[in-house]
């Protein structure tokens, strides 16, 4: 599981992997590399990976850390996987539109709804 080091929380329920960011700005490169590096040992532990990755806590988001997303959401889908996100800050969302990126991840209001995504 996640160490004391860790900038995520790691919660198993219904079979998906619940992910939730410690920090509220994931700007930091070293961080980011830290996360995604912690997400795609999860990934690989899993034969058909289920992640729901909650941004509640989350203010400000780099152009790295959606990077790292995209880099997981590709791993995911490799593996037969489901990646969803939820509860993302309004501004943060409209960054996902700019990009399009909104097209690309399942994305849900709240965790409750993304966990229907997995059925």
């Amino acid at each position: 599981m996640a160490g004391s080091d860790s900038r995520i929380r790691v919660k198993e329920t219904e079979g998906v992997t619940l992910i939730e960011f410690i920090d509220r700005n994931i700007l930091d490169e070293a961080n980011i590399q830290a996360i995604g590096e912690e997400i795609a040992s999860l990934i690989e532990r899993a034969p058909k990976p289920k992640l729901l990755v909650s941004f509640a806590n989350v203010d400000h988001l780099s152009s790295a850390a959606l990077g790292t997303l995209i880099t997981v959401n590709t791993k995911i889908r490799n593996k037969g996987g489901k990646l969803c996100l939820a509860n993302i800050d309004p501004q943060i969302y409209e960054v996902f539109v700019i990009t399009r990126l909104n097209q690309l991840f399942e994305i849900k209001e709240s965790t409750d709804e993304a966990m229907k995504v997995f059925g």
